[in-house]
This record gives C-alpha cells, sequence and structure tokens, in this order.
C-alpha cells in the first residue's frame, strides 16, 4: 500500500471513529423585535425571548436547548402546565436585588419580605443586532419605587452565541446611581444573576409534607465540588444544575467573572430549582458574618456604577462532559 492511500484511510478512520477534528460551523443568532420583547434565535430555532414589558421586571423565557427541550419552568408565563405553583416572581431567568435603598425588586406583591416592591421597568432597546456567530441585546432600565422615585439606573447588554449543541449568553449589568444619592444594596440572599431551572431539574424529593416543591432527578454542584443541598451559601467560581431528562442528560451552568464584587460569588442554589449567583448575601450564607449588622452591604456612591458580567452555559451532559473547569478557565482568561 502507498503511503497517500494509508494517510487517506488514517484520515478516514479518525474521522469515523472520532469524529471530524474541525470546528462545528458557526450557529446564526437572528434577533426580532416586538412591542414587549426580542425573539432571540440560533440556527434558525428559537432559544430565548428577552421579555420586557408584563412583569415586575424584564426575564427571559422560554430559554431552550438546541433539540428545544425547555430547560426553564413555565409558571407563571404559562397557567396549569402541571408544575409547582410557587414563587410568582421566579420568571425562568432574570436579574434583580431585594434590597435596594430599602425597596425590594425581587420579590412582589405581598410577599417575600416585609419591604416594600419595587419595579425594574423598561426605558430603551439601544441594540439587537443579529450576526453569524453571535447577536446582542443592550437595554436600559429604571429601578423605580413604588413612590415613583428612581433609585438607579441600569445598562445591560446580553450576547447570545452556540457552541456545538450548547447555548451560550453572556450578561452584563452595570448598576448607576443617580449624581444626587448613592444606592445602597443591602446584604440578603434573595438577589443576583437567577434561574429557575425546569421542574424535571429540581433535586429530589421524597413524597410527603413540606412547601409543595416536586422532586426531579438533578443535581448541584459548583466549582469547590459541594454537591446537592450543600452546595447552599457556598462559594464559588461556578455552579450547575443538571439533570437527565427523556435519555438526554441538560444542564445550566452560571459562572461567575473573576472581577465581579466579592469573586468568587455565593451560591444562592436551592432544592426546588432556583440558584443565583449573589455577592449581596453574606450574612445569611455564611453564620460567622452575621454580626456586625452590614457587613456584607455595597453602596454605590452618588453617581458611581456597578457592572457585574455573566456568563450562562445551557449544556448537554453533566459538569465533566460539558468541560465546565475548562470552559471557565478560558472565561476567566477572558474568552
Amino acid at each position: 500500500m502507498n503511503l497517500g492511500r494509508t494517510l487517506f484511510l488514517v484520515a478516514l478512520g479518525v474521522g469515523l471513529v472520532g469524529g471530524s477534528t474541525r470546528p462545528a460551523a458557526a450557529a446564526e443568532v437572528k434577533l426580532a423585535r416586538a412591542d414587549d420583547r426580542v425573539r432571540v434565535e440560533i440556527g434558525g430555532r428559537l432559544f430565548t425571548e428577552y421579555v420586557f414589558k408584563g412583569a415586575y421586571r424584564p426575564y427571559c423565557h422560554p430559554v431552550l436547548a438546541a433539540d428545544g427541550t425547555g430547560l426553564t419552568r413555565d409558571f407563571p408565563m404559562k397557567q396549569n402546565t402541571g408544575e409547582d405553583v410557587n414563587h410568582p416572581h421566579h420568571r425562568s431567568l432574570w436579574f434583580a436585588h431585594s434590597d435596594v435603598n430599602g425597596v425590594d425588586f425581587w420579590n412582589q406583591d405581598n410577599v417575600g419580605s416585609p419591604r416594600p416592591k419595587g419595579r425594574i421597568i423598561h426605558d430603551t432597546l439601544a441594540e439587537t443586532t443579529s450576526g453569524k456567530d453571535a447577536g446582542v441585546i443592550r437595554a436600559t432600565n429604571k429601578w423605580v419605587a413604588p413612590d415613583d422615585r428612581v433609585f438607579c439606573t441600569d445598562e445591560r447588554t446580553i450576547r447570545f452565541s452556540a457552541s456545538g449543541d450548547d447555548r451560550v449568553m453572556d450578561f452584563e449589568i452595570t448598576l448607576r446611581a443617580p449624581a444626587e444619592a448613592p444606592v445602597k444594596l443591602g446584604d440578603n440572599k434573595d438577589g443576583g444573576m437567577a434561574v429557575r431551572v425546569a421542574q424535571w431539574m429540581n433535586l429530589p424529593r421524597p413524597p410527603g409534607p413540606g412547601r409543595g416543591y416536586t422532586g426531579g432527578q438533578g443535581r448541584i454542584v459548583t466549582a469547590k465540588g459541594d454537591r446537592g443541598e450543600a452546595a447552599w451559601g457556598k462559594r464559588g467560581e461556578w455552579c450547575d444544575y443538571h439533570a437527565e431528562h427523556n435519555g438526554k442528560t441538560y444542564g445550566i451552568a452560571i459562572f461567575d467573572h473573576p472581577k465581579n464584587l466579592r469573586h468568587p460569588t455565593w451560591w444562592h442554589a436551592r432544592n426546588y430549582g432556583v440558584f443565583s449567583a449573589n455577592p449581596l448575601g453574606q450574612k445569611d450564607f455564611e453564620v460567622a458574618a452575621r454580626h456586625p449588622p452590614g457587613k456584607g452591604d455595597y453602596t454605590i456612591p452618588a453617581g458611581g456604577s456597578l457592572t457585574l458580567r455573566y456568563r450562562l452555559i445551557f449544556h448537554m451532559g453533566d459538569e465533566k462532559a460539558a468541560r465546565l473547569a475548562e470552559r471557565y478557565a478560558d472565561y476567566a482568561a477572558g474568552k
């Protein structure tokens, strides 16, 4: 057999056994504006919608895997789905905080805390750009107290892309204090970059009396190796929620940027499906930090700002199959 034919057969064998070594073609990201939302399609299929009207704050719903599987819960955007009916403020994927100048922007109505409830009100869509390998939304919002005072504003940039069958969302938000007054972000566990996973991704829960949460097949793991319910209140560069569903394993990971406030962040990761990266919950997450009061507060000075960055990866497989540790290293390196 001549050398050329030998090399051809070796190359063919690699392709058959290990798959192509060429990177997957970039998936086109298409954004379409409507009156109350921006539709995001990747590779011609719906990934999510950024909804900026009709609720206490903007949110993304649905959030779909490449094969169309819903990865976040549908309640309360959809009714009578058979899902647990609780925490109506947990709208799929969102950013908020529960103590801003003493007003709660995380909960809503008369539940969750005794603090008055504020709204994050959409102001402008500064950009909706489609692209061959990424799409970008830039929006501004006002954080409005019940008496109509604007406590602060935010500027957020959300970049959507794909990596093979995985979907990636880079979320950057800058909170700005008005020129005439500081903004105090109180120390409280309810806040941050948050997701409420699909019910089948909840942690297993035995039947019986409780708060009405239905168990699933989910697992939680952090970059530090904390697992399950032990991940709540722990710090780590990333946290992942994943579960098997219809014969496949799907997961959602949140990466905390190394330049974020109090990195590595604490994880508000509950067994019933909510998890958030929250640098402002120290007194709740660490018993030793309960005293003195206010230790975990953070104040944005008048005219100042605070920027937070996160990467969310909606992936196939568990944390090892998704190579989260390796991918976080790339993220930290600016890739």
